[in-house]
């Protein structure tokens, strides 16, 4: 473990590579056509690590791009209001577009760039997510590509931090009383 705030390991880094590359290769033969285009468009800051890991093994062309968004309130505690901090550089009109999200939990990020992804005319819209927190749904959102469902504890590691620490570690694990 690398500290003292770690409980235990949730899925390790095996495990998450094997998901990983079923999420890609599902994605690959959901979109065939190598004519269209197709925008895989990342979350920041969280989703880095599982989208550098997806982007890579889809197996057609592709274009990257990062979104970035703010929640007001404290980091516990979210008001489930959603702001745009940076947007996507290129236009997704008549775009096949994938969402890659590390985690949905309340659903409110989500739900907010699904709304405003699509007001921009793409083909279509789909979204892929490492994780899964349906305990703390707020909002009825939903993945159409998912890796794991997790249970309502804080989770770190592979792009989710604490106080942006722990992003780096290779497997995600549950923090001491999280």
């Amino acid at each position: 473990m690398v500290d003292g705030e770690i409980d235990y390991i949730l899925i390790d880094e095996k495990t998450l590579q094997k998901r990983v590359k079923e999420l890609a290769q599902k994605i690959t033969a959901d979109y065939p056509d190598e004519e269209s285009e197709l925008v895989v468009i990342g979350i920041l800051k969280g989703s880095v690590y599982f989208f550098a890991d997806l982007t890579r093994q889809i197996e057609r062309p592709l274009k990257v791009e990062f979104i970035a968004v703010s929640s007001y309130g404290n980091s516990s505690c979210s008001s489930g209001e959603v702001r745009l901090v940076k947007d996507t550089d290129e236009t997704i009109r008549g775009k096949d577009v994938i969402i890659v999200e590390d985690i949905i939990d309340t659903g409110a990020t989500l739900k907010y760039l699904a709304a405003l992804l699509k007001a921009r005319s793409p083909r279509s819209v789909k979204v892929c997510a490492l994780l899964d927190k349906p305990a703390r749904r707020q909002v009825a959102v939903s993945a159409d590509y998912t890796g794991f469902e997790v249970p309502d504890k804080f989770i770190v590691g592979y792009g989710l931090d604490y106080a942006q620490k722990y992003r780096n570690l290779p497997y995600v694990a549950v923090l001491k009383n999280g």
